[in-house]
């Protein structure tokens, strides 16, 4: 653990990388809250929450080249996506399903993110599909010798999917620049941790496909940036890929469907609250200076801006005409 007073410093983050963390965790919470206001105002069908997971996909993203490394994230990656280069219009226009949508212009449900233009590879609902294509792309910047990182995220229940496994041994085969990073939140659904894995955690199944598997706390961004950076730094030295671990815990319900007081008491989530990630970084970035009371109100607020903009923009939008229905379905024109 590196000391509190220049931990980002001697990370080689600048003050500035720092605060556009905190600016990334802020506005993923904030729009995942207006999220479960519009679904409970039954103005959106569904919503799957990354509420209490921001450090882990903030700290992974930002030690990932924008524009030039893949990732093929799961539903719950709102941060990483965000970083990346998508928008709060665009995570609105998706969960109003309109035809601006970038993802699937308004026909995948929320949290099936996709943009060619930020090399995020478009996900499926099947959990853990994502894997074996990170895999793919990290296959093919080997066989063509370009200088790519592919990242991969997803749940503890989806590292005992057979999409997983076949992906970690192939990937540990051919030596790929794939990095693996499971976002351990404690439940698959409504499975407790406990019931999901024989082994100790998910980080100990990577000794068995041939590459390093390392376990980091999840709800301290700085602590996720290190150990991503130094995965991404093995994969383009050509050393393979890296499992990672982010130990984190899921604030809301499963999904917008789900009621989570079947499956945990509220004493758990409220004793998980006390180390939600947004405050231990605001705490960190007042320690150091960077961050006042005023200056976090001010950012609080043009976020808030941000938010409301959005989703006021992607309300009046309008929806995809009918006749488009089968469009991306079927081929449009002679086939040759």
């Amino acid at each position: 653990m590196l000391a509190a007073e220049n931990r980002h410093i001697e990370l080689g983050l600048s003050d500035e990388q720092v605060m556009d963390m905190y600016y990334y965790m802020v506005l993923a919470r904030k729009l995942d809250e207006r999220m479960w206001l519009l679904n409970r105002a039954g103005k959106i069908p569904f919503v799957i929450s990354c509420q209490g997971q921001e450090a882990a996909q903030i700290g992974a993203a930002f030690a990932l080249e924008k524009g030039k490394d893949y990732t093929c994230p799961y539903y719950r990656d709102m941060g990483v996506v965000l970083v990346m280069g998508m928008t709060a219009k665009d995570m609105m226009l998706s969960a109003f399903a309109k035809a601006e949508d970038p993802n699937s212009g308004g026909r995948q449900m929320p949290g099936h993110f996709g943009s060619k233009k930020h090399r995020i590879l478009t996900g499926s609902s099947p959990v853990t599909t994502q894997v074996p294509h990170a895999v793919g792309i990290g296959l093919a910047a080997k066989m063509r010798g370009e200088d790519v990182v592919a990242y991969t995220s997803f749940g503890e229940g989806s590292s005992n999917q057979g999409d997983f496994h076949e992906g970690a041994n192939f990937a540990g085969v051919h030596d790929l620049p794939v990095i693996f990073f499971c976002e351990n939140n404690k439940y698959a659904i409504s499975v407790p941790l406990k019931k999901q894995l024989a082994c100790e955690s998910v980080a100990d199944r990577a000794v068995g496909y041939g590459f390093p598997g390392v376990k980091v706390d999840g709800n301290d961004p700085l602590e996720v940036y290190k150990v991503m950076k130094e995965a991404v730094e093995r994969a383009r030295k050509g050393d393979g890929p890296t499992l990672i671990e982010a130990h984190t815990y899921r604030l809301v319900p499963h999904s917008s469907d789900d009621d989570d007081s079947s499956y945990r008491a509220r004493e758990e989530v409220e004793e998980a609250r006390k180390n939600d990630p947004i405050l231990r970084f605001r705490h960190y970035l007042m320690d150091t200076g960077l961050l006042t009371d005023e200056k976090d109100e001010d950012l609080q607020n043009r976020i808030q801006k941000e938010v409301d903009e959005a989703t006021d923009y992607a309300e009046n939008a309008p929806f995809p005409e009918p006749e488009t229905a089968l469009r991306y379905v079927y081929g449009s024109g002679e086939v040759k």
